[in-house]
């Protein structure tokens, strides 16, 4: 394996500002990708969702490394930039979900607060996926309503992690071998909201690249959507 393949996108949908920010970095040994999605009152979203994927980036390209250490590290970082900056009053409520992959192209880590997601394909397939942090979750974990139900329950909005937030950092760290062709796709809610897990399957299938994949997938939400719908977006990662 020698590296991978990244196609991005973030959109304001029916919104009149995006508070959804996304980036990547690619260097020859390592690769480090970051989804974030903000909330806060007026320009509070975007600031938070921005200064947590740059700082996240920045932070990755002065150490780069794979361990549950570099990974908080990263988190630590954007979490401390958020907290300096809610100093001022208008940004004073402002926070961010995030999610955070790293990779050798042998092996990946990932962290993720809130309710952005990552989902990993192997063989086509979803073999893991992240569970939110959020009140829907807890209810589904509970057995009170079904995972399906998390799509369009009415407190699927209510957060219970984030950066930025009151106690300090809290995210979940995972880890896996990655091999070749495995895929990975880190999307906010108002994208995966409208894609089911198995259409992220079907349209993999039909595409031969990052960027072809989340072409059909964004089809499916422009045919869906009724010009009310959420920021969305999201990174598509091939290993190669």
């Amino acid at each position: 394996m020698t590296g991978c393949k990244t196609e991005l996108f973030t959109h304001k949908g029916g919104r009149p500002n995006n508070e959804d920010y996304c980036g990547f970095v690619t260097l020859k040994d390592f690769a480090c990708w970051a989804v974030a999605d903000g909330a806060g009152g007026h320009d509070g979203g975007e600031v938070a969702s921005e200064t947590a994927v740059h700082s996240i980036l920045d932070a990755f390209k002065d150490d780069p490394g794979l361990s549950s250490d570099h990974l908080r590290k990263y988190l630590e970082k954007a979490h401390g930039e958020i907290i300096k900056k809610q100093e001022a009053p208008d940004l004073r409520n402002m926070r961010t979900t995030i999610v955070l992959l790293v990779s050798d192209y042998k092996n990946a880590l990932w962290a993720h607060a809130g309710d952005t997601r990552l989902y990993m394909l192997r063989d086509g397939r979803i073999c893991f996926q992240t569970k939110d942090n959020s009140v829907p979750q807890a209810l589904a974990d509970a057995g009170q309503i079904s995972v399906e139900e998390i799509r369009y329950h009415e407190d699927r909005n209510r957060i219970l992690k984030s950066l930025g937030s009151e106690g300090g950092l809290r995210a979940e760290i995972m880890d896996k071998k990655v091999s070749e062709w495995d895929a990975f796709l880190i999307c906010t809610d108002g994208f995966w909201e409208h894609i089911t897990e198995t259409e992220m399957e079907i349209d993999y299938a039909k595409s031969e690249t990052p960027k072809e994949w989340l072409r059909h997938m964004r089809g499916r939400i422009a045919r869906r959507v009724d010009g009310q719908y959420d920021n969305y977006s999201a990174i598509a990662v091939t290993i190669e």
